[in-house]
């Protein structure tokens, strides 16, 4: 007996016209993802299957297609032809380990399959119940399993009894490009994941402050980098170096605005890149409050020195909430080793909180503004993950 994967999309059946876009996208997503994997893809309506692979493959395929945003769920089907005695053999097999309550649900796509949907499911049901009623019984409302059946007109059926959750969202590329802007705190890794989900493809930036911030902290980058591309499928880390910068804030400028001055280099230096590598928006994992680099006001003076989009998917996410998806995606323990990054570095001890954005202006005027962003630009450093 043939075993195969189901993949359902679930935003996709809302494009319309332009839904073909999406689902081709979706399905480049899934082969670039399994690739090195033999298997057989064919597209059905409103699904994909995968059949032909090997046993030995299949929790790597899964966890794989767990990544991939635009994927609702996922199912082992076993594939039968379609008769009655084999369907009835596929439910009983999958039924063996199963204990609690069912019912059945046909889709019955090939109308000249006897007998129809509701009377298939009635008569598999009963045998499910001479077979194992001792620790199954049937419930219609809620019950802990389903036994789904879907017969297709080319003589296929495919039987299965669980449905696997994956990311949902949009395929990525179909949402454009950003540059993310990652640290080695929590909240950035986690801000890149959602952005993936909703279908951007990323490229990220970090800020490296050697001597300040040592090789381990940017290992520990390059790793975070490397779990975001999980859902990204691939992606490239620009790294920065920021020290010279930082100095020249910390020289020439008051104390008080280091942070504020320092994002707003951040910035000018993401737009440049940007441009530079097609990057339509820039993300952060700024959360409105969390900081004193996040409130409104220091958010107004370093969106003010640019133009392009800033993109900001945790700005309304308390704290624990963040933790959660960071534990989920598997970054958390990753983010809390204890490394510096540069926004620890030169950290003044009473931050400006609601920087006076003329103040800020006036301070920054002090620095060869230019000249540092094109010294900072000239040496970037690109890892492909």
């Amino acid at each position: 007996m043939k075993t195969a994967i189901i993949i359902r999309y679930c935003e996709i059946h809302l494009k319309g016209k332009n839904r073909s876009f999406f689902e081709k996208m979706l399905k480049e997503n899934i082969k670039r993802s399994l690739k090195g994997i033999d298997f057989k893809f064919t597209v059905m309506h409103s699904r994909y299957l995968i059949e032909d692979f090997d046993d030995n493959d299949y929790e790597y395929i899964i966890d794989k297609l767990g990544k991939i945003a635009g994927i609702h769920t996922v199912s082992r089907a076993l594939v039968v032809e379609s008769t009655f005695d084999n369907i009835v053999e596929a439910a009983l097999l999958l039924c063996a380990e199963k204990i609690g309550t069912f019912k059945v649900e046909t889709n019955r796509a090939d109308k000249t399959f006897t007998p129809d949907s509701m009377e298939t499911s009635r008569q598999l049901g009963g045998k499910v119940l001479e077979k194992f009623g001792g620790k199954l019984s049937v419930k219609v409302k809620n019950p802990d399993f389903i036994i789904s059946v879907d017969i297709r007109e080319d003589g296929k059926t495919f039987v299965y009894t669980d449905s696997i959750r994956c990311l949902s969202g949009m395929p990525v590329g179909s949402a454009g490009k950003g540059l993310l802007l990652i640290s080695g705190g929590i909240d950035s890794p986690v801000a890149g994941y959602l952005t993936c989900k909703r279908g951007m493809r990323l490229d990220c930036l970090h800020f490296h402050s050697f001597p300040y911030t040592g090789e381990a902290a940017k290992e520990k980058v390059i790793e975070l980098t490397r779990r975001v591309g999980e859902f990204n499928g691939g992606i490239n880390l620009y790294v920065v170096s920021f020290t010279h910068i930082q100095e020249e804030i910390h020289k020439n400028c008051p104390e008080e605005f280091m942070i504020t001055l320092m994002r707003r280099f951040m910035m000018r230096i993401a737009e440049r890149l940007s441009k530079r590598i097609g990057s339509q928006a820039i993300i952060t994992g700024e959360s409105l409050g969390q900081v004193a680099s996040q409130t409104i006001e220091s958010i107004t003076s370093s969106n003010s020195v640019v133009t392009m989009p800033v993109l900001r998917p945790l700005i309304m996410m308390d704290k624990i909430d963040i933790i959660e998806i960071a534990r989920k995606i598997d970054t958390y323990e990753t983010s809390i080793l204890p490394y510096e990054d540069c926004c620890t570095v030169f950290l003044p001890k009473f931050p400006a909180i609601k920087p006076n954005l003329e103040r800020v202006i006036k301070a920054e005027s002090r620095l060869d503004v230019e000249g540092l962003i094109e010294e900072a630009l000239k040496n970037i450093e690109k890892i492909e993950l």
